[in-house]
């Protein structure tokens, strides 16, 4: 469960699911689904997840960090399109055991050994154009 904030005065809890896969060894998946709407599934770097639950980081259309710069308690997710936007608060505690669930999958820093990063790229560069081009 994470915080959906609305705004500084409305937010509410809703299910959020954090998901790995060993033949994507780079990135992680958040999926939530806001009531009424259909499950919107986010993908991005592991290592940015990582890193997002010390320091604030990012660039773009993920952004993720600590709530408060002082602790380490809570940490914020950010997702953009354009105007719009995600904002999640979650607790440091489930963020961390789900990396450590990945690291004892894939280590950090040894996903190379497991990916064909060219597959996976062509992959990805093959999804986004066929999105694209569905939209459009």
């Amino acid at each position: 469960m994470m915080s959906f904030l609305v705004s500084d005065e409305l937010s509410f809890r809703i299910p959020v699911e954090l998901g790995y896969e060993t033949s994507d060894p780079f990135a992680v998946r958040l999926t939530f689904h806001l009531p009424g709407d259909a499950p919107v599934t986010w993908t991005f770097g592991r290592e940015l997840l990582v890193d997002g639950v010390v320091r604030t980081c990012g660039e773009g259309d993920v952004r993720i960090g600590p709530a408060e710069p002082e602790t380490f308690d809570e940490v914020l997710i950010r997702l953009q399109v354009g105007g719009d936007q995600a904002l999640f608060r979650c607790g440091a505690a489930p963020l961390i055991a789900f990396l450590d669930r990945t690291d004892r999958l894939v280590p950090l820093g040894r996903e190379r050994a497991l990916a064909d990063f060219d597959t996976l790229l062509d992959q990805a560069l093959d999804r986004i154009l066929a999105e694209e081009q569905s939209a459009g």
